[in-house]
């Protein structure tokens, strides 16, 4: 049977080697210390700057110092945020510390801003100037008009090519940027491209990181990449992890279904790989979280309101949840697996309860679960032409189907305004409408889902074709798919309706490609149906 590492992954990807913006690569020289960029290898500032959960007085800033003979002690790091990218109106500045034993990163939390408003940062340390980003606050929590313009991304293998959507995304005019998970990849070395092979893990052949100096070389190499840089430097970016930033399938503290021999972990090694994973990913995402070094615990599950316009419900599916139902290779196997899974739980009850809180008590016009994996169900045809017939993919909300019901349910019990999902992970666009029960498609669609492509990462082209031809039979909720390009969704809201853009490349073979609008569709403010632009 066709594993779904098989199905969801291909040879890893390359990173841009694209020119910052201006405003994102300027690194100013003062009195108080010399410029850099982040080709110079004197720069402390070579995984650039980065800006993130953003509220109406407040945003996180972030950078992370790295350069040869950096010393294994406290480095004072200054910051200033300013009204102008020439830092002639600094409105709030200070300083604090990077400390090694958080590989030196700095998670400034700047508040005293002013709401949905422009700002630009920099930082300063060793004597030298990082380059400066720009960040936008969220509107006033009162604020009833207006739009929001934001991308979705998600899934950037290193090793399958290069990031030229990245470069769109930062060429686009955007208020935040969600990222949806699978920042990193865990794989050992095997690009096809001789500049985008992983860093070699501490105990290689497993093809997967262990310790927190293998995770916390991978985030740095992500990073490392220009076009990463500058959608970083451009934007606050929103982000939650899936299960590469780990481990490819786990769930909670489960290990791999495919895993053994020395792959294979028990919940105690897990939970050790686990908290060396969740440190890395903070210590290289602009985040507002609560880290406690050495616990495989991290809550990132958060909510972010967009004045009355629109709430952000953002959930974290790995963490708590039950193991994919059936035991099949790579959690590809029979939908009734999925179906029977009557005690499973992609959330965990905690954060079934948030969600359900959050989306009770909404003031917003819209209301969005930002999440990782797809939640329509997908009938998959077998690709061998054998029996079964049909697959799901029990990694996402199809193994998990009875809280899928539960979630769709409420949203009609408790009247939820205009509800939005949003997913990634299937490296592949899909525009769908959610119903209660997927076999009655005469029942209205209770919500409207926007699953985004990959930014890099494999979606097999032999599948696009099939899809596409069989989609209106078994899965007609589905309004338009393509697994055959890379790129990202772009969505522009307001009170009377999201229209929600696919913007692709048609390579990523090589580092700059430009990114066209291959299917724009709209749902209006009332209805969950989806329509042609």
């Amino acid at each position: 049977m066709l594993t779904r590492r098989q199905v969801l992954t291909g040879a890893a990807v390359t990173a841009g080697g694209v020119l910052l913006p201006a405003t994102a690569a300027a690194a100013h020289t003062d009195h108080a210390g010399h410029g850099g960029h982040p080709g110079d290898p004197a720069t402390p500032f070579a995984l650039g700057v980065a800006s993130g959960d953003p509220l109406p007085d407040s945003v996180i800033l972030w950078t992370r110092l790295l350069r040869a003979g950096l010393p294994n002690k406290p480095v004072e790091v200054e910051w200033q945020v300013a009204l102008d990218d020439r830092f002639r109106k600094v409105v709030r500045s200070g300083s604090t510390h990077a400390r090694p034993e958080l590989a030196h990163s700095v998670h400034v939390d700047a508040r005293g801003l002013q709401p949905g408003r422009e700002y630009f940062y920099r930082f300063r340390a060793l004597g030298v100037l990082s380059p400066t980003g720009r960040t936008k606050t969220a509107p006033w929590p009162w604020q009833d008009g207006g739009a929001l313009r934001f991308a979705i991304v998600n899934c950037q293998d290193f090793q399958n090519g290069y990031w030229p959507a990245y470069t769109g995304v930062a060429a686009e005019d955007l208020d935040v940027v969600l990222h949806l998970g699978d920042y990193i990849y865990e794989y050992d070395p095997h690009s096809r491209f001789a500049d985008r092979n992983h860093t070699a893990p501490q105990t290689p052949n497993l093809d997967q990181l262990v310790t927190l100096a293998d995770y916390r070389a991978r985030h740095a190499q992500y990073k490392g990449d220009p076009a990463l840089q500058a959608a970083h430097a451009a934007f606050p970016w929103i982000v939650t992890w899936d299960d590469h930033e780990t481990e490819n399938n786990y769930a909670s503290l489960v290990d791999e279904v495919d895993d053994t021999g020395a792959q294979h972990q028990s919940p105690a090694d897990f939970a050790r790989q686990r908290a060396a994973a969740y440190q890395a990913y903070y210590e290289h995402m602009p985040i507002r979280a609560n880290l406690k070094p050495g616990s495989p615990d991290l809550r990132i599950f958060r909510r972010f309101d967009f004045g009355r316009l629109a709430r952000f419900n953002v959930l974290d599916t790995r963490q708590y949840r039950t193991d994919q139902p059936g035991g099949f290779p790579g959690d590809f196997g029979l939908p009734q697996a999925g179906t029977a899974n009557t005690t499973g739980t992609l959330t965990g009850e905690d954060q079934e309860r948030w969600l359900a809180d959050g989306l009770n008590h909404s003031p917003a016009r819209w209301n969005v679960i930002a999440q990782q994996v797809m939640m329509s169900r997908i009938k998959f045809p077998n690709p061998t032409g054998g029996l079964p017939a049909i697959l799901a993919n029990l990694d996402q909300w199809d193994g998990y189907a009875p809280q899928r019901a539960r979630l769709l349910q409420h949203l009609v019990d408790a009247k939820v305004r205009n509800p939005v999902v949003l997913a990634g992970d299937i490296h592949s666009t899909w525009l769908s409408e959610l119903r209660v029960d997927f076999d009655k498609p005469e029942q209205a669609p209770v919500a409207v889902e926007f699953t985004a492509t990959s930014i890099s990462s494999d979606f097999p082209i032999a599948f696009d074709a099939p899809l596409k031809a069989l989609n209106p039979t078994l899965n007609p909720h589905v309004q338009y798919f393509d697994g055959s390009r890379r790129g990202y969704l772009r969505c522009v809201v307001d009170r009377h309706e999201w229209r929600t853009d696919a913007r692709t490349v048609d390579t990523i073979e090589v580092r700059q490609a430009p990114v066209t609008t291959t299917a724009s569709y709209v749902v209006e403010a009332g209805t969950s149906t989806l329509h042609a632009a």
